[in-house]
C-alpha cells in the first residue's frame, strides 16, 4: 500500500467542492482498494498513545460556529478491533493502548475520507497523537507503523503543514503570508530530497517554521505518513496551494 498525507484545512472543505475537494476524490479513485485504514488525525491529542478499538466509531464533530450542514454530516465506516490489536501487539515501545468508548473518527479524519472513501466501506481506525513527545518520536513511531503497508492497510495521516489560525484570512483569495509559503516550501524541498529525519529535527529552528505551527499537533501527521514510507520510490503531490493565507493544503502520496 501507499501512504498519504492530506491536508485537511477548514472542516468546510467537508462540504465543499473546489479544486483541493476534487483533487482529494481523484486521488481515492485511483488507490488500491485497503483491507483497512489507519488515521493519523492533528485532532486526537493525547498522553500516551492510543488506537480505537470499537466496531462501529462515532462520528465526531469537533467543532463549533459552523453551519449546521457540517453537524449533520456522519461517516458510519466500520471499524476494525482486529487491526486495533495487531498494532497494539506488534508495538510493543511505546505502548499503544486499546480505546473503546471515549473517542471515535474526528474531522480530521472524516473530513478526508467521505472525499477519499465517499462509500464509508472500508473499515478505519485512528491513533492518536502523544502530546508529551516531541518531532522524531512520531516520525519513529510512524517507521514502526510500516508493516501495515504489506497488510493492505492505507496508512493516512491529516494535519496541515502550516497551521496558524491566529494569522488566518478567511477571504477565498487571500494571499499567503511569506513565512507561510517559505516554510511549505521548505517542507517540500525536504520530501522529495527523502531529508525526514531533517523535517523531524529542524521543525522550530527557523523563524518561518514557529510562524507556522505554533504548536506542532497538525505537522505531526504528517512524520508518521513519512516514517511509514521508508525510503518511497514515488513521491507525488497531488495538492499544493496555501488557503486563508495561513493553512497550507500540501498533500502528497508516498509509495
Amino acid at each position: 500500500m501507499p501512504v498519504l498525507f492530506v491536508g485537511h484545512g477548514s472542516p468546510l472543505n467537508a462540504i465543499r467542492e473546489n479544486d483541493y475537494t476534487r483533487a482529494v476524490l481523484e486521488m481515492g479513485q485511483t488507490l488500491p482498494q485497503p483491507e483497512a485504514i489507519l488515521m493519523v488525525s492533528a485532532h486526537w491529542m493525547t498522553r500516551g498513545s492510543f488506537v480505537t478499538h470499537m466496531p462501529h466509531p462515532k462520528t465526531i464533530h469537533d467543532f463549533s460556529g459552523f453551519p449546521k450542514e457540517l453537524f449533520s454530516i456522519q461517516y458510519p465506516a466500520p471499524g476494525s478491533p482486529f487491526l486495533a490489536e495487531m498494532i497494539s501487539k506488534q508495538i510493543t515501545v511505546p505502548n499503544i493502548t486499546l480505546e473503546d468508548s471515549q473517542w471515535g473518527l474526528d474531522h480530521g479524519s472524516w473530513s478526508v475520507l467521505r472525499h477519499l472513501f465517499p462509500k464509508a466501506d472500508v473499515p478505519v481506525v485512528q491513533l492518536s497523537l502523544d502530546m508529551r513527545q516531541g518531532a522524531e518520536f512520531h516520525l519513529k513511531l510512524g517507521e514502526q507503523l510500516s508493516f501495515l503497508r504489506e497488510e493492505s492497510v492505507l496508512i493516512i495521516g491529516s494535519g496541515n503543514v502550516v497551521h496558524n489560525l491566529s494569522a488566518i484570512n478567511w477571504d477565498e483569495n487571500a494571499t499567503p503570508h511569506d513565512w507561510a509559503v517559505e516554510f511549505d516550501e521548505w517542507v517540500k524541498k525536504g520530501i522529495q530530497e527523502q531529508q525526514f529525519i531533517r523535517l523531524a529535527k529542524e521543525v522550530t529552528a527557523t523563524n518561518s517554521a514557529r510562524l507556522s505551527n505554533p504548536t506542532l499537533e497538525h505537522y505531526y501527521p504528517l512524520l508518521y505518513a513519512l516514517g511509514a514510507s521508508k525510503s518511497p520510490s514515488h513521491i507525488r503531490f497531488f495538492y499544493e496551494g496555501i488557503h486563508h493565507a495561513s493553512l497550507s493544503m500540501r498533500s502528497v502520496i508516498l509509495a
